[in-house]
């Protein structure tokens, strides 16, 4: 369970990597431990405690999903960290539906155009090493707002295991200086191919 091992100087700015197979990609969210405790009984998010009105961010990176939680000890609304399986399809879908949640690009890029009109948003923030710096290439983020969560709570799940455990256990290790054996550790994240990450997303450069 070790990440594909790659010279970070080898890695496009903007690669989707993941954990998938051929029916699943899997994705990381991190809630509190009622929306948690519902979703692991149900083997879906819940309302409530699940808000489906607001905008849900899923992120295939295991160690962005670590920075954003604080290895689950930032908050007591992000202490569980969830690993959600969906399908290839449903993936594909928010890709193809979404736009960039900030314009890229230089001045004559196209028009921002307006984000009220869809239901995915697509972000790329700086990826995270084992100490939660910032590397010089992307992750991506996907936030389903609308249409993009009732569909990801209703068609597109299709599993979810608690991994907080193991992220405390990655995080002890880096704090106890083993971080060969922290990264061994670590989901293998395999670069996910998809005809969209080669071509433009709406109002991406």
């Amino acid at each position: 369970m070790q990440q594909a091992s790659l010279s970070t100087s080898d890695i496009p700015l903007r690669q989707i990597r993941a954990m998938y197979d051929d029916a699943t990609i899997r994705v990381y969210q991190a809630y509190s431990d009622p929306i948690a405790d519902a979703a692991l009984a149900a083997g879906t998010f819940v309302s409530s405690p699940f808000k489906m009105e607001r905008m849900t961010w899923i992120k295939p990176s295991f160690l962005w999903m670590m920075y954003r939680a604080g290895w689950g000890f930032k908050d007591a609304g992000q202490r569980r960290i969830l690993a959600i399986d969906i399908s290839r399809e449903g993936f594909a879908w928010a890709l193809e539906h979404g736009c960039l949640s900030h314009a890229e690009g230089d001045a004559d890029a196209p028009a921002e155009v307006n984000k009220d009109l869809f239901a995915v948003r697509i972000q790329w923030d700086p990826e995270r090493d084992l100490h939660l710096h910032k590397l010089a290439h992307r992750s991506i983020q996907i936030g389903l707002s609308k249409e993009a969560v009732e569909l990801y709570v209703t068609q597109w799940i299709r599993a979810i295991s608690d991994v907080t455990p193991l992220a405390h256990e990655i995080h002890a290790l880096v704090q106890a200086g083993r971080v060969d054996e922290a990264r061994a550790r670590l989901p293998l994240e395999r670069v996910f191919h998809h005809e969209w990450a080669s071509a433009s997303p709406r109002n991406q450069t």
